[in-house]
């Protein structure tokens, strides 16, 4: 298992859903992966469900629109 950092890169306005660069996530990934977007996101779409409601697959989010680190 991986632990990311995952960071917006720009204010994103899609179908009622906002994204900003203050809405960090931490994820942690079910395999070895030095890409946490490997699996369709689905850890970072459950994330962001979570912690602020902001639904990833409605605002059509990529890889593109994050920045990311690997924490461990």
């Amino acid at each position: 298992m991986k632990v990311f950092r995952i960071t917006p890169k720009r204010i994103k306005r899609v179908n009622g859903q906002v994204l900003t660069p203050e809405m960090d996530i931490t994820v942690t990934t079910r395999s070895h992966t030095y890409d946490p977007f490997y699996n369709g996101a689905k850890e970072i779409q459950e994330q962001y469900m979570r912690m602020y409601g902001f639904d990833y697959k409605k605002s059509c989010c990529t890889k593109g629109d994050f920045d990311f680190e690997i924490l461990g």
